[in-house]
């Protein structure tokens, strides 16, 4: 009995790891930037397939892809909204008619990575094998891999909290998301700081791919499952509310790991769920306001 429980709350944990990041990136871009970005999954879907083409062709440990694909897709996020999202932000009459025009523009942003990636990948599955091996943790067995996925995914988080509270840029960051017409009021070149809170999201969401990718195969339509369960995330910790998404993608994953130990077909349904009576109960999240 105890074997199994510890076998649901790591497993929950492991998950929950990985939604918390998918979740901070998202929370981020929408929380400060006001981009619901429905393409957010395909940045994950990207840093997954990059892995797999480093590891595969030039042997290049995923571990070390954390530090390639990251800030790869950090640049691509910075250099799509300084091209796209600040474009429309300034052509847009009001901020509810931008985050109506962003929505758009990233459900087509959805297609144009997804049809690159198809091309580039084809539809095939693709998986490789990494650190396979079992670990026992008081008599419960656990692939390697998913264990420093935990370990990693924790630490990220981590880092990346700190930075929010404690660097120059991080208070920037959560003075644009407060009012970013006082921000910039005060010195913030808040474009700059939209731009590099989207390169962020992608940023946290390359990371969630690359560790994504060490446990389970791909697909390059498989972005948008990890999109809804973004936004899920995010309204159960409370939109824009950067604590909130670690603890709400930690409280997910431990959810569906008990779900999927009754049934495995079962978790999206739990999660849709659950999102549903956030909605009806609670809108504004467990840390909202």
């Amino acid at each position: 009995m105890f074997v199994t429980f510890l076998d649901v709350v790591i497993g929950g944990l492991i998950m929950g790891g990985i939604y918390a990041l998918i979740a901070v990136g998202l929370s981020l871009q929408y929380g400060v930037g006001r981009v619901l970005n429905i393409s957010h999954g395909e940045f994950i879907m990207l840093g997954a397939f990059a892995t797999w083409t480093l590891y595969t062709i030039l042997g290049i440990s995923p571990l070390i892809s954390l530090v390639i694909c990251g800030p790869g897709m950090f640049i691509i996020g910075f250099f799509i909204h300084r091209t796209l999202f600040q474009y429309l932000r300034g052509k847009s009459e009001s901020i509810g008619a931008f985050a109506d025009s962003s929505l758009l523009a990233s459900f087509g942003l959805l297609f144009i990575i997804q049809n690159i990636a198809l091309i580039t990948w084809k539809a095939d599955i693709r998986g490789y094998s990494y650190l396979e091996s079992s670990v026992s943790i008081l008599g419960a067995m656990f692939a390697a891999n998913r264990l420093v996925a935990l370990l990693f995914a924790v630490v990220i988080s981590l880092a990346f909290y700190f930075f929010l509270t404690r660097a120059r840029l991080g208070k920037a960051i959560r003075a644009a998301a407060e009012d970013p017409e006082t921000a910039q009021v005060m010195g913030v070149n808040i474009h700059r700081v939209l731009a590099i809170c989207f390169g962020l999201g992608a940023l946290m969401a390359g990371f969630a791919g690359v560790l994504i990718s060490m446990m389970y195969e791909m697909q390059p339509n498989m972005g948008i499952e990890y999109t809804i369960i973004a936004i899920i995330v995010v309204v159960l910790g409370g939109l824009g509310s950067i604590t909130g998404s670690l603890i709400g993608g930690f409280l997910l994953g431990l959810i569906g790991s008990i779900v999927t130990y009754f049934d495995a077909g079962l978790s999206l349904i739990a999660y849709y769920v659950i999102f549903i009576l956030l909605l009806l109960v609670r809108p504004t999240g467990i840390f909202g306001k």
